[in-house]
């Protein structure tokens, strides 16, 4: 089995900690108080989704280039 390298993006939310979310695999989301518990649930939510995608005979997405990340600014 070869590694496949999932990008994710940390946003932070506040008082109530950080949330990650993995574009590659859809639904695949986590929130917790610091980024570095962020990233480390990100990385066992991404081994679980996986796991279940092969348990139920689906392809595994993978991830060909790094996505690009804008920050968009409008007037409020």
């Amino acid at each position: 089995m070869h590694e496949r390298i999932h990008y994710y993006y940390g946003t932070r939310l506040g008082r109530r900690g950080y949330t990650v979310t993995v574009p590659t695999l859809p639904g695949c989301v986590t929130q917790e108080e610091t980024i570095e518990q962020c990233i480390e649930r990100a990385r066992e939510a991404i081994a679980g989704y996986i796991e279940s995608l092969r348990l139920d005979g689906q392809p595994v997405p993978e991830k060909k280039e790094r996505p690009q990340m804008l920050t968009i600014s409008v007037a409020a």
